[in-house]
């Protein structure tokens, strides 16, 4: 059976035979290429990998059933790295559900998201066939903080003094720039250096939350970044302007927004006079930048708070207040499976419920129910419960 499927090639009997109901695995044991079939709608979603693994990403392509030819998508996202055969299955009609096999448990678990709000959007922008993949991550992580506010309203002095309070509960993610590193200025401490032809592709590819051109130089502020200050259970801070802001509640990631105001614009005018740097004309464009900040923030439901910086102590004291509140309403839980080292060796779909296999005698029940977040970012909120097996299926939940 051919398994390698481009445009024009013939069309394997397995992928014209499957049904929405079955789900569809082949192998190929001559080019070691192995592959699930998942249909949705008037498409087959095919996922395939080589069993060889090494450090080829799983591959996605897609069988119009109308048309009867293949389409090869625009992927989006971080790729998982294929190890040793996976399985698929279609969860909530938008996403598929895919396990890596002999992959260890904080690795095993991926969503392909084909028709989430997400995806349909890319779908626009790109005008032409999206699919994502997403990294699915156990338990609840702390909600990155989006702080905004117009220049010279004191909120880089309130996010100082947040991270020397907290210096093991905050964190920054590290921006990316076209431009070259000044001398002592390390790669992925201070920023990420990349070139522009990179930079370019990856904010097409929906990489990036933010991104603005400097002095002709690109800077922004990634996705995987902001993920990889929260994976280590940070809390990620992010200083930008609206409009980044707006672009961090248009994404996937759950966040919390703060806009700091000043008491008055005549207060904003005259802290802005009295730091004595500026000339007047790059006082008065702050000014009317301002302005407009502060008529958007104000008007458009974008922030959850709107803080007003007239007394510093004061303000600094509502900025933890606030974000103790949302703490407390949204509380953090970790997997219940607390050894991320053990090996999945196999899943099952059984009952509407999803089964990892452990090696011979383990078995996982994974709680797919809370999903938040996703791609082209990180999907948490799952759970990994052990139960005890028997023949014909499980005796009971073991919570730890």
């Amino acid at each position: 059976m051919g398994i390698h499927h481009h445009q024009g090639e013939e069309v394997p009997e397995y992928v014209l035979n499957s049904s929405v109901e079955k789900l569809s695995v082949a192998y190929d044991s001559e080019s070691a290429v192995y592959q699930t079939s998942t249909n949705f709608g008037n498409k087959l979603y095919v996922v395939e990998g080589s069993e060889y693994g090494g450090n080829s990403p799983i591959n996605v392509k897609i069988f119009d059933n109308i048309t009867r030819s293949w389409i090869i998508p625009t992927v989006l996202g971080m790729k998982p790295i294929h190890v040793g055969g996976h399985s698929a299955v279609l969860l909530n009609n938008d996403r598929i559900l895919i396990v890596k096999k002999d992959s260890e448990l904080d690795d095993c678990i991926w969503f392909l998201e084909v028709d989430t709000p997400f995806v349909k959007e890319q779908k626009k922008v790109f005008g032409t066939e999206v699919v994502a993949w997403s990294k699915g991550v156990a338990g609840n992580a702390p909600k990155p903080i989006v702080i905004s506010g117009p220049s010279g309203v004191g909120k880089g002095t309130l996010i100082n003094k947040l991270m020397k309070e907290f210096p093991s509960t905050y964190g920054f993610s590290v921006s990316h720039t076209t431009r070259a590193p000044r001398e002592k200025e390390l790669d992925g401490v201070h920023y990420h250096f990349t070139d522009r032809i990179t930079m370019e592709q990856d904010i097409r590819d929906g990489k990036f939350l933010e991104f603005a051109s400097v002095h002709g130089n690109l800077y922004g502020t990634s996705i995987e970044a902001v993920e990889v200050v929260t994976d280590s259970g940070k809390r990620c801070i992010l200083d930008i302007d609206v409009q980044g802001a707006r672009s961090v509640r248009a994404s996937s990631i759950d966040a919390i927004f703060i806009f700091i105001c000043p008491p008055s614009f005549e207060e904003l005018e005259k802290r802005l006079r009295a730091r004595g740097t500026e000339a007047e004309e790059q006082i008065q464009k702050r000014l009317r930048n301002a302005k407009a900040e502060l008529d958007e923030a104000k008007s458009h439901g974008l922030f959850d708070h709107l803080l007003v910086n007239d007394e510093l102590e004061f303000c600094y004291d509502n900025l933890k207040k606030l974000i103790a509140s949302d703490e407390l309403t949204n509380p953090l839980h970790g997997s219940t499976m607390k050894n991320s080292e053990v090996l999945v060796s196999d899943v099952e779909f059984k009952r509407e419920k999803t089964f990892l296999h452990c090696g011979d005698k383990d078995l996982l029940l994974l709680h797919i129910s809370s999903l938040k977040g996703g791609a082209p970012g990180r999907t948490r909120g799952l759970d990994v419960y052990p139960v005890e097996s028997s023949g014909d299926g499980v005796n009971g939940i073991t919570q730890l």
